[in-house]
């Protein structure tokens, strides 16, 4: 059907108004729309966004589909309310050529469940000591804009200092996973009271900050972009805040779990919770709140990390780090975000979808919601409260914190380009 009504939804949590697509854009928006047969759906005061983008999510394929794949990842995606999404570069092989982006990217457009952008790799292998194709990269069919060696950090200055030169050229940025790594030798969670009462190795946050603040000199020094992968403390927000008032091109993301989740929760020994960077204090996730809030941090994203049960079902020091998110990330953000009065939903549309669709470059996504834009849209049910059921994911992994926890906010319907991938909560 190409046209479709949404009645009465409540625009970035707006004034309910109708929005009718026609084919792959949205039409028109405004009070008492009709359309001879157009299919109607009722929103009955539901939040209607943008479709959410994500810069951070692990699809696995190729290499890992025991895991993930690009077809079950993005069906977890648009469950989620997302119609893009940044497929990270550490895959069997790593995506460091033009040859292995164009096949993420060709079976992104295969699944037509959401945009699937690859992100490239900077140095190959991720090992941290030649630059990765980061020019063929992006003149393939893929158009790589997004750089990082996410799960690696890059350690090397003067490599670091090459790949920010370098991604001038076309206007990318070099996305850096913040991790000095001599300081995080035998780490298993946050450094501090739990991890010493607990004789768990500590990640220090200094090993974090130190990294950001190399990056952002380093980003100024050349003129060029850099994004802070998942942020996770309290010092990495006031680094990000200084480099931003001296007006340099620096962005940052923090996850869903990092502003919900404490190192307390290690105390259960369960692997689910073990990830990287590792759960901080209350006092951290007090800062990332507020630093989203304020706008020191760009974005949300996931960094949607599935694994087989073999890999988490097991003892902690040898359980994998990470946890699935796509598909419980925008009730995480209401709970942590919309419920504390510190972002109204016209703000989760800047943080989800805007924001991030801005520092990849994504054309036709994080758009208003008006007419003659791509109709891109997700409609959220804001009063709906359930428990987690892993079991009922779209993903192909089940590495959740949140089984069994009650959040809020429930994604009825997602729309990729007037096409609708999930009705009434269930993927079409």
């Amino acid at each position: 059907m190409s046209k479709t009504l949404i009645r009465g939804a409540k625009v970035l949590g707006g004034r309910a108004l109708d929005v009718l697509i026609d084919g792959g854009t949205v039409a028109a928006v405004g009070t008492g729309l009709d359309a001879d047969g157009a299919r109607v759906v009722e929103a009955d005061g539901q939040i209607l966004l943008p479709g959410l983008v994500d810069l951070h999510t692990h699809l696995r394929e190729p290499g890992r589909e025991d895991s993930e794949t690009v077809l079950t990842g993005t069906r977890a995606a648009a469950s989620g309310g997302y119609t893009a999404v940044h497929a990270m570069a550490n895959t069997f092989p790593v995506a460091d050529t033009a040859g292995v982006v164009e096949q993420v990217w060709r079976l992104g457009r295969e699944s037509g469940y959401c945009d699937v952008q690859p992100v490239g790799a900077v140095t190959v292998g991720l090992e941290g000591k030649q630059l990765a194709e980061l020019g063929a990269m992006h003149e393939s069919a893929a158009s790589v804009r997004v750089f990082s060696d996410d799960g690696k950090c890059v350690d090397d200055a003067v490599i670091m200092r090459r790949a920010l030169e370098y991604v001038k050229a076309f206007d990318g940025v070099i996305a850096q996973h913040a991790q000095e790594p001599r300081l995080t030798e035998g780490a298993q969670m946050n450094e501090g009271a739990v991890s010493a009462e607990l004789g768990l190795g500590g990640w220090p946050a200094v090993a974090e900050e130190s990294i950001i603040a190399r990056d952002v000199l380093l980003a100024a020094h050349v003129g060029s972009r850099v994004h802070i992968c998942h942020l996770s403390t309290a010092g990495s927000v006031e680094i990000v805040r200084w480099a931003k008032s001296k007006g340099w091109n620096v962005t940052a993301e923090v996850t869903p779990h990092h502003l919900l989740l404490t190192d307390e929760l290690v105390r259960s020994y369960d692997p689910v919770y073990k990830v990287n960077p590792p759960l901080r204090t209350e006092a951290d996730v007090r800062a990332l709140r507020e630093a989203l809030a304020d706008g020191t941090i760009d974005c949300v994203a996931t960094d949607h990390a599935p694994h087989p049960h073999e890999d988490k079902d097991c003892e902690w020091g040898a359980a994998a780090m990470g946890m699935v998110g796509l598909e419980t990330a925008l009730s995480v953000v209401q709970h942590t975000m919309v419920e504390t009065g510190l972002l109204d939903w016209a703000g989760v549309a800047d943080r989800m979808s805007f924001r991030p669709a801005a520092i990849g470059r994504l054309a036709g996504q994080g758009r208003p919601v008006s007419a003659g834009e791509p109709a891109n849209l997700v409609l959220v049910d804001p009063a709906y409260r359930g428990t987690v059921d892993s079991a009922r994911f779209a993903s192909r992994s089940r590495n959740t914190p949140y089984q069994g926890r009650e959040l809020p906010g429930r994604v009825t319907h997602t729309f990729l380009r007037g096409r609708a991938t999930v009705m009434d909560g269930k993927l079409v």
